[in-house]
């Protein structure tokens, strides 16, 4: 049965960026370095990933099969990444039970939903730059070091035999895992029934073991005949929260929903109309959008490395290649199945306890899933390079870079959803359906704490509207309700501010605004601690392999 959203959307007569936004955090709050935590499993609700497969052939099932083969070896190189060569070891020392399990769930013994706290004893806090560099260099070293290409996304920092900073390009690195990752791919192409489809797999095999990713991703951007997708390769740079420099590994192994990607496909279209009436100067706009952009909505049957690391993924947005971005826009994957099991298993519940009686009913998933999408969206608005000219603005902004561009996505994915409500262009949509939705989002999303990109840009945005009046809690209840006249102000003064910081790549303006806004005061957190004495997940877990999809 499709939400009313998506039946709305049929009538659309045209009409959100993650890369792919990851919901995981690092160290913001200040933690004793030598306190150990508890595993905590049970933060974590169970879901069993499926789709229907019946329309599949013989062909894209045992195709199926061989992409999740390949995700696990993707799975394998993010567990050496965050946390060492020798994790299978490690693993087997903590026997069987919940610390264990929760290690598999975070990818080592840091908690990525409590700052990185560890949660075994014999580990201090999580290094920032996880296993991308040596554990004892320094900002200063690295800083000091002559390396050609030190900034790039697809090489280890290690020492040589002399004790010196060297770089390792991944596919040397990881040469053998790679080799085997690409003849998988390759195999996965003879058997796929677009052939689009399997000249992109062929393209990604090569880029693999090359680190030479850009004509994949723009020959991605035109692959749209295909029931079956795979994002794969090292692709966000959140693990590594000492520069944002590195990428990480991970796959996606996707199943199209046909009805409701048909049903989305017209959203950006808007673009180039929306960038124009952004709140800003001209010059903070200068840049058109790729228009060229795809929006569908997805199954996924399979998470591993990066995006299965504490909490999950709901959205795709890709490629992260501002110059693909610039000529073709991106694709955006909306993970149906994903969202529909947080929002049961989580948004409502919360929305129980938190949400004022008389909005309550605001909370929907149509307006969960339009949201989401909205935010994905809206990373092709603004502009990817600084007004003077000087370079990108990721170069510009450096660490604090991908939590003003998550902040920058959440506001103006508000901003997009508004806009096309006031020109008739939702239909019967009900405004106060998102801006109620959108608050309880931040519930949501804020238990994941304060520290990773999109923990940071969750508390700007929840502590600027709380500010600015958008946001009220009654004192009695302790229940939050939206003042829907006071949100429209807050979200445009929002976006102009964050779309400045970005066109004049003013970091320690982005900067002072993370550090003074994107912490959880104490009435929040104490809010936040009855979700968990109501026993209300935090995220999700994730069941999942050619078992679960009755494929062995």
């Amino acid at each position: 049965m499709k939400s009313a959203f998506s039946l709305r959307c049929v009538a659309i007569a045209s009409a959100f960026f993650l890369s792919s936004c990851a919901e995981e955090p690092a160290p913001e709050q200040q933690i004793d370095p030598l306190a150990v935590g508890q595993p905590r499993p049970e933060i974590y609700a169970g879901f069993t990933l499926t789709a229907d497969l019946s329309e599949l052939s013989d062909k894209q099932r045992e195709m199926i099969g061989l992409l999740i083969e390949a995700s696990e070896i993707m799975n394998d190189l993010f567990w050496r990444q965050a946390y060492g060569d020798d994790y299978r070891d490690w693993l087997d020392s903590l026997g069987v039970g919940p610390a264990r399990q929760f290690a598999e769930i975070n990818y080592g013994p840091w908690d990525r939903l409590d700052a990185n706290r560890p949660f075994v004893e014999g580990f201090g806090m999580k290094p920032l730059g996880a296993n991308f560099y040596p554990a004892d260099m320094s900002r200063e070293e690295f800083d000091a070091a002559y390396l050609p290409g030190k900034a790039g996304l697809y090489s280890l920092v290690r020492r040589d035999d002399e004790g010196r900073l060297t770089l390792v390009p991944y596919h040397v690195a990881y040469a053998d895992e790679l080799k085997a990752t690409a003849d998988i791919l390759r195999r996965a192409a003879d058997l796929a029934e677009s052939p689009d489809f399997a000249n992109y797999l062929k393209l990604r095999a090569a880029a693999l073991i090359s680190d030479e990713f850009q004509v994949s991703d723009l020959y991605w951007m035109d692959v749209k005949d295909n029931d079956i997708d795979v994002v794969i390769g090292p692709i966000e740079t959140y693990e590594d929260r000492l520069f944002g420099y590195r990428a990480a590994y991970e796959a996606y192994v996707l199943i199209k929903d046909l009805d409701w990607s048909a049903d989305l496909t017209r959203f950006a279209a808007f673009l180039p109309e929306l960038q124009e009436g952004l709140p800003v100067p001209d010059a903070y706009k200068a840049e058109i959008p790729g228009s060229d952009s795809d929006l569908n909505a997805y199954d996924v049957v399979y998470y591993a490395g990066d995006s299965n690391a504490g909490a999950k993924t709901i959205a795709i947005n890709l490629p992260n290649d501002e110059d693909v971005q610039l000529q073709k826009g991106t694709r955006r994957l909306q993970l149906k199945n994903a969202m529909q099991a947080k929002f049961d298993k989580i948004l409502e519940p919360i929305a129980e306890v938190l949400v004022d009686e008389s909005q309550r009913q605001h909370v929907t998933f149509d307006a969960f899933f339009a949201n989401t999408m909205f935010h994905e969206v809206a990373h092709g608005l603004g502009i990817k390079y600084t007004i003077d000219g000087s370079g990108t603005v990721g170069e510009a902004l450096l660490d604090v870079a991908s939590s003003m561009e998550e902040g920058k996505a959440d506001v103006l994915g508000l901003y997009m959803v508004t806009s096309l409500h006031d020109a008739g262009e939702l239909g019967d949509t009900d405004l106060r359906d998102h801006y109620v939705t959108f608050m309880t989002g931040v519930f949501r999303s804020v238990r994941f704490g304060a520290s990773s990109a999109h923990g940071k840009a969750n508390m700007v945005r929840f502590n600027f509207f709380m500010e600015k009046g958008a946001f009220i809690r009654d004192a009695e209840t302790g229940r939050y309700r939206v003042d829907f006249d006071r949100m429209r102000e807050a979200m445009a003064d929002l976006s102009a501010l964050l779309l400045k910081l970005q066109g004049d790549g003013d970091y320690e303006g982005a900067l002072e605004l993370t550090n003074s806004k994107g912490v959880i005061g104490e009435q929040l957190q104490a809010d936040l601690d009855r979700l968990t004495n109501a026993s209300i997940p935090v995220d999700i877990v994730f069941n999942q392999g050619m078992a679960e999809l009755g494929l062995e």
